[in-house]
């Protein structure tokens, strides 16, 4: 099985980390790739440069076996939309290998909005990781997909290439990337709320306002 979850990653922080684990886990130990998004169809500019955010999330997982970056939508121009890459994977991986991506609730409430939504359980699982405080609404298309393709389990992934919906639970950190360059932004602490690798190299490029004075 293939599994990608991407993500601005601006920047890439525990909350991120641990739920790709979680995932990886839920799944039998598999692989997740993580997967920088170039330009965010439905935000403004982010923080920092795609170079500068890939950079981060290298040191963040250098010493994590399960977890993998996958940069190719850094390296395609325009607007980074999940459709055109799960098409490109789909083509490298062949029709019958499992492919699923990662999305939380609050993005997949908005589903029906994204870029070629139809075509996407066509191309891969979709893997829903429970927000706290998100619901979905009990009526429109997310709610529907996830009644009729919906699995309990994360075995029933695996023997199919695509086509099916499984809600996950995990424990949940309640970390933001917006909070983090908040945090940042005011001259305050961002200490545990990411590595401190990817924190270092924060101060090191002065990213998000950070001031060389202040010790993270």
């Amino acid at each position: 099985m293939h599994v990608i979850y991407g993500g601005t990653f601006d920047p890439v922080h525990h909350g991120h980390l641990r739920l790709a684990l979680e995932v990886s886990d839920r799944l039998g130990s598999v692989p997740v790739s993580l997967v920088p998004c170039h330009i965010p169809p439905h935000r403004g500019e982010t923080g920092a440069t795609a170079t500068q955010r890939l950079r981060l999330l290298e040191l963040a997982i250098a010493d994590e076996p399960c977890l993998h970056i996958d940069d190719r939508e850094l390296r395609r121009e325009g607007a980074s939309y999940t459709a055109d890459t799960l098409r490109q994977l789909r083509k490298e991986l062949g029709a019958e290998l499992p492919l699923a991506m990662v999305v939380g609730t609050d993005a997949f409430a908005g589903f029906d909005c994204w870029k070629e939504w139809r075509q996407i359980p066509e191309l891969a699982h979709i893997i829903v990781v429970q927000r706290p405080g998100i619901t979905l609404a009990p009526e429109g298309e997310p709610a529907r997909l996830l009644a009729e393709r919906g699995v309990d389990g994360a075995g029933a992934l695996h023997g199919r290439a695509s086509g099916l919906v499984l809600k996950l639970d995990p424990p949940w950190l309640d970390i933001s990337a917006t909070g983090i360059r908040e945090r940042i932004s005011r001259g305050q602490s961002p200490r545990y709320l990411a590595p401190d690798a990817v924190l270092t190299e924060i101060q090191r490029m002065g990213l998000y306002g950070a001031c060389p004075e202040i010790n993270f």
